[in-house]
Formats: C-alpha cells, structure tokens, sequence
C-alpha cells in the first residue's frame, strides 16, 4: 500500500505538488525521539509521501517534559542531511509562535526564517506558514512585505497561514493582490469530525473563493479519532490531555463519533483513524489532512486513507454523527 506518486496534489496556486497525506512533524523530539523520527520518516517518503509540516515553536507548548522549541526542526534537518534527495520533499514550517521569536513583527519574521533554515539544515522553505495571527494591529503590508522579501530572496518558496479570522485573511488576501506580492496558498486550520466549526463557514468560504488549499491540523483530534480514547478507559500516553484528545471523550458528541467510525471501519476491515482521514480528505477545499505518527507501527492506518474513497452514505453516517 502506498502513496503513488501519480495522486499528488497541487497546493493551492503555489506549483508545489504534495501527498494527500501530510506528515506532522510535532511529534519529533516530543513523543518520538531521534532514532523514532528517522525511522517513521524514512517509512513515510518509502510509501512515496512528500509533505513534512513542522514548526520553529515545536515542542515549546510542555516544558515541564523537558521539550524545547525548535527540536522537531533540528530532527527533521539532520534527517534531510541524511535523506539527501532534499527536491523530493516539501517541508512546511511556521513562525510567530517561538518563544525567542515570537509575533509578526518583520524583523522577527525575518530572524526566525534564519534559524528555521538552520536547524532545517537547507537553503528554502517549501512553505512558509504564520502560526498565528494574534496581534492585528500589526498592519498585514508589514506581514506580506516581510514574507515577500524572503520569497525573493530565494528562501521561501510559498506563504501560507494557520490559526486567523476569516476577515483577517480576506485582508492579507486582497492586499497582495493589489500590491502583486506573495499571496497566501493555503490555509491550515484545526478541522476534524469533532471539530467542525473551527473551519467549515466563514473560513472554508474564503478559501473556497480565493483558491487556496486546506491543510487540517488535528486530523485525528490528537488521538481521539482513532478510537484508543473511550469513557472510563485510562490511557497513559502524554497527549492525553484536557483540551486535547481527553476534552472529546466524555461529550455525547464524541461517543456518536467514534460509534460512526467504528461501524464504517468495521464494514469496511480498515482502522478507525483510516475511516476518520478518508472523510477528511474528501471535504470541499482539503488538499491533505496532517497526522503525525510516533511509530511506524501508527503508520499504515494513516497511510491507507488514500486508498478509501467513502460512498456518499458512510460519508452522511459520518457527518450526521458528528453534528
């Protein structure tokens, strides 16, 4: 089973041609180390995958595990030193959430593309993510004109956003198409069947209208999609964490879901996390959901979404529980 390099996908208006499945990178250095990160990324580009989404703030979010920011990105550059076909992989990082770097302002834009390509051990980034938009008084001309300056100079090969309004990204939109400088390609928002909201309404509209591509984060509700989170189940995994996957668990809406999944996978002899990427990838706008794996053993269930195209009814099974 694999990813064939015949079903890559463009992204958005950028010319960049990717996987239907994302790899997430903010695993790397957290839940999995070094030896593990090599080992499901050598597995992932074996399967003919070719998009790696990272972050310059991966993992700053828990300190106390003694995670720094900037780990992932360092796994990842020592891995593409290693991999050595540095053309065949599209990597993805983001800025504006590193603690030494933190906000939009240009010059920070600036400095954490410096050491984002330094720890990448490479001399572009693929695609060029704002991790989040928090300060809008920053004036979009003084984003876009910092993002330009790096796409002209080589060094960034397309912009993208995460985490932003709709309005806000209708603004950046409409100021680089009247100024023609670099224009957002995609939009990374957290979307999945128990996280609908965050991304279908105002923000698919705009994406839909503008042409850009969707890249979902959380595919998989931090875990809790692929079925190993039930109510009364204890599970010591590190992301079992309120907000993340532990926040769906005791929701009536989570229960629907996971009973949705689990009867389509069963029909269907696939896992749960399969049945929950394959409904994804085939909403309106989604180019490639990201999924992370700590293992190679997690990987084959993620990996085997392209090859499960959903009929119209285990879709609406889908949907109707999740609503």
């Amino acid at each position: 089973m694999t990813l064939n390099m015949t079903e890559l996908r463009a992204l958005g208006a950028s010319g960049l041609l990717v996987s239907p499945l994302c790899l997430g990178g903010n695993v790397f250095g957290w839940t999995a180390d070094k030896a593990q990160s090599f080992a499901v990324l050598d597995a992932y580009v074996a399967a003919g995958g070719n998009f790696i989404d990272t972050s310059d703030s991966y993992m700053n979010y828990f300190p106390e595990q003694g995670n720094e920011p900037g780990q992932s990105e360092t796994i990842i550059g020592d891995w593409l030193a290693t991999y050595r076909n540095r053309d065949e992989v599209i990597v993805a990082t983001k800025v504006g959430d590193h603690p030494k770097y933190m906000g939009l302002a240009p010059a920070t834009i600036k400095a954490a593309a410096e050491e984002s390509l330094r720890r990448l051990r490479t001399d572009r980034i693929d695609l060029y993510f704002i991790h989040y938009d928090r300060d809008e008084s920053i004036p979009v001309d003084e984003i876009i004109g910092a993002l330009d300056d790096l796409v002209k100079a080589g060094k960034v090969r397309a912009i993208a956003a995460s985490n932003i309004s709709p309005e806000r990204l209708s603004e950046f939109l409409a100021f680089s198409d009247r100024e023609g400088l670099a224009r957002f390609v995609a939009l990374q928002p957290q979307y999945n069947l128990v996280s609908r909201d965050t991304y279908e309404g105002a923000r698919r509209e705009v994406v839909q209208r503008e042409g850009l591509a969707c890249v979902p984060y959380f595919a998989l509700a931090a875990g809790f999609l692929t079925g190993k989170y039930r109510p009364g189940k204890r599970v010591d995994n590190v992301r079992n964490l309120p907000g993340l996957a532990g926040g769906y668990v005791d929701t009536e809406r989570g229960v629907k879901v996971l009973d949705a999944l689990q009867q389509v996978a069963t029909a269907r002899g696939v896992e749960m996390a399969t049945v929950a990427l394959a409904w994804l990838a085939q909403q309106p706008t989604v180019t490639a959901p990201i999924a992370s794996a700590r293992s190679i053993e997690q990987l084959p269930a993620l990996i085997a979404m392209q090859d499960l195209h959903l009929s119209d009814d285990e879709l609406q099974t889908l949907t109707a529980a999740s609503s």
